[in-house]
């Protein structure tokens, strides 16, 4: 018998739709990562992301259905995400898993894969030093 994904055990979407209006509520309001979303609007970004982490979960592929092949890095390199702005990103990102109604070890696995993606995100050497 198969384990339940995450996605499952956390309630599905309206759990990934929740986290990621409470993310972007802090974004909304973040001098460093508001001017990297080209829309003034954050409705598509938040779309994308509640799409894209709902997969990761193990969800429906809408995404991939939508969008194809999430490609991270590579979506992400228009944009110059150094320290600062994976700081910023996670400092939203984190108090939106700890607001979230999830249980203690599905919070650490949520914060665990969060951190891995923003480090990955990075694409500026800052202070001499790799990206």
């Amino acid at each position: 018998m198969a384990q339940p994904t995450l996605y499952e055990l956390v309630g599905g979407m309206p759990f990934f739709e929740r986290l990621v209006d409470r993310f972007y509520e802090g974004v909304a309001d973040d001098a460093v990562l508001l001017p990297l979303y080209p829309e003034a609007e954050l409705g598509g970004a938040k779309r994308r992301l509640t799409l894209f982490l709902v997969q990761y979960w193990g969800g429906p592929t809408t995404y991939l259905e939508e969008r194809g092949h999430p490609r991270l890095r590579a979506r992400h390199f228009p944009y110059s995400i150094g320290g600062l702005e994976r700081d910023r990103w996670l400092f939203h990102m984190r108090a939106a898993v700890d607001a979230s109604d999830a249980d203690a070890d599905l919070k650490l696995r949520l914060h665990e894969y969060m951190t891995m993606a923003a480090d990955a995100m990075r694409n500026r050497e800052e202070h001499g030093g790799p990206a």
